[in-house]
């Protein structure tokens, strides 16, 4: 499904289509350990359906598993919404903008991103979400350190480096308890 609709729209690099098993599909499962209990999931940015498709195929062990996936791009949302009812996932495709989905629908427990924005900018979209004791759990790659300091001028939270099984220069951050900073 991923290699046919990526001829027509543009889901993830054409570089590393022929890697997808490994470069896209493992590389998001991984994140399957660190959601621990939690069956109430947003992946913000969807996209090709990274993470949030592999995790939706997952969530269908837990009883009352879902996702919401939110993508502003019609045609990926498409793409979106038709691998979700192909496949029966417990996902539902929010086709808006962050903000818009951040600000009109309950926080869930966890929250994704795969190459999406800086860690500073996806603290700042889904603020709403973590003051309401959401959980962040997001790949980066190899500006990790950078990203994670220049985070700490607007933000306090706590974080959990994990090492990718996939990509020796990639980590998943997970951050909790996320405030903004009051300036003055």
């Amino acid at each position: 499904m991923l290699h046919r609709w990526n001829a027509s729209i543009n889901l993830v690099a054409p570089s590393t289509i022929g890697q997808s098993w490994e470069r896209h599909i493992l590389d998001s499962a991984q994140l399957w350990p660190l959601i621990g209990e939690a069956a109430d999931l947003a992946d913000l940015g969807s996209g090709g359906g990274f993470p949030g498709l592999v995790l939706a195929t997952l969530l269908k062990q837990k009883s009352g598993g879902s996702i919401r996936l939110v993508e502003s791009n019609r045609k990926k949302a498409s793409f979106l919404q038709n691998a979700v009812g192909a496949l029966k996932l417990p996902a539902k495709v929010l086709p808006e903008r962050i903000e818009k989905a951040v600000s009109t629908t309950p926080a869930p427990r966890i929250i994704t991103a795969r190459a999406l924005a800086s860690l500073s900018t996806l603290l700042a979209l889904a603020e709403p979400w973590f003051t309401s004791g959401s959980r962040g759990i997001f790949h980066k790659g190899r500006d990790y350190h950078r990203e994670i300091e220049e985070s700490t001028a607007n933000w306090r939270f706590n974080l959990i480096e994990h090492r990718s099984r996939i990509d020796a220069d990639s980590v998943i951050l997970e951050v909790s308890d996320v405030a903004r900073i009051n300036a003055g």
